[in-house]
């Protein structure tokens, strides 16, 4: 078949086009870097760990091979009593490193209020909190995850919270550990009195955890009472964040976050200068925790490029 030297170039010049185009269209598919790092909160399958049908030991290795993620949070719950345990501390520590995982912070609970009016109260709260910074600096955490709560008037609180935040920070500073206060209820969930705690304790050490979805200040049987603006909150706590948690419930058609919209708050994260780590904690019921983790990675990763 003879083809004229216009035909082939016409040909040619059509391939071309077309290998162009799909180099955009591969370019345009391509991930784009985030300027956030994206971590994953055990909380998110706090259900699967209550059940027993998940343990602690093997969230490192599932934080990586079923989601991709290779920084984790923990939750001290999950290993309450391990935590001057070096044989347990150091299997975790294995499978850490076995997986390419590093440990960002641990969230604890259940060892009292930083911002308990009684000082004796108050401060065995802060003692019972020295081993989990130790605990932290020995799986290579970064930071440990308090509450200020306490009971009173948000004035007493606060004036008890910057007692006990500011010990326990002088004893985490000793071994480089951050103690980060999230907007977990009560007072805490005023963005406005938790950065005024923050300022009066200034400590370079002490900081905040912006948790979008925890600006409830009153619960009752019904639900929330009384909440806290997020934006707002979220916008007030950012200065002293070393962190963010990501939280999410339920998603629309579209893969957004119903209840918070990403794109307004990580618009207000991004503003503030930050670069670190966004945690995923998700927390809704109709998707499973698995399902749901995998939708609130997609959402950041879609959203985060963007703003």
């Amino acid at each position: 078949m003879y083809f004229s030297r216009r035909d082939f170039l016409k040909k040619a010049g059509a391939a071309s086009l077309a290998a162009a185009t799909l180099t955009d269209l591969f370019a345009e598919a391509a991930p784009q870097k985030l300027w956030f790092d994206i971590s994953l909160a055990e909380w998110s399958l706090h259900k699967e760990l209550f059940a027993k049908k998940l343990d602690n030991l093997d969230f490192p290795a599932l934080a990586k091979k079923e989601f991709g993620i290779s920084i984790v949070e923990y939750v001290n719950q999950f290993f309450k009593d391990k935590a001057e345990n070096k044989t347990y501390l150091n299997d975790l520590i294995k499978r850490q490193k076995d997986n390419g995982v590093t440990a960002h912070l641990i969230m604890i609970d259940g060892e009292g209020g930083l911002g308990e009016l009684d000082a004796a109260v108050r401060n065995k709260a802060v003692e019972n909190h020295y081993k989990w910074v130790e605990a932290a600096k020995y799986l290579g955490c970064k930071t440990i995850r308090v509450n200020a709560f306490g009971k009173g008037s948000d004035e007493e609180i606060a004036k008890a919270a910057v007692d006990g935040l500011g010990k326990l920070g002088e004893f985490a500073a000793k071994t480089g550990i951050n103690v980060i206060v999230e907007n977990h209820g009560g007072s805490s969930s005023n963005g406005k009195w938790l950065s005024g705690v923050m300022k009066q304790v200034n400590l370079k050490n002490v900081g905040t955890l912006p948790d979008f979805g925890n600006f409830c200040i009153v619960r009752n049987s019904t639900g929330c009472a009384e909440s806290y603006d997020r934006y707002q909150g979220t916008q007030e706590l950012m200065p002293f964040a070393k962190g963010v948690s990501a939280k999410t419930y339920d998603f629309d058609e579209k893969g957004n976050c119903v209840e918070t919209d990403y794109a307004k708050i990580l618009k207000i994260v991004k503003a503030s200068g930050f670069k670190g780590i966004a945690g995923i904690e998700y927390e809704g019921s109709k998707l499973s925790e698995y399902d749901g983790i995998k939708a609130t990675k997609a959402l950041l990763e879609r959203v985060g490029p963007m703003v």
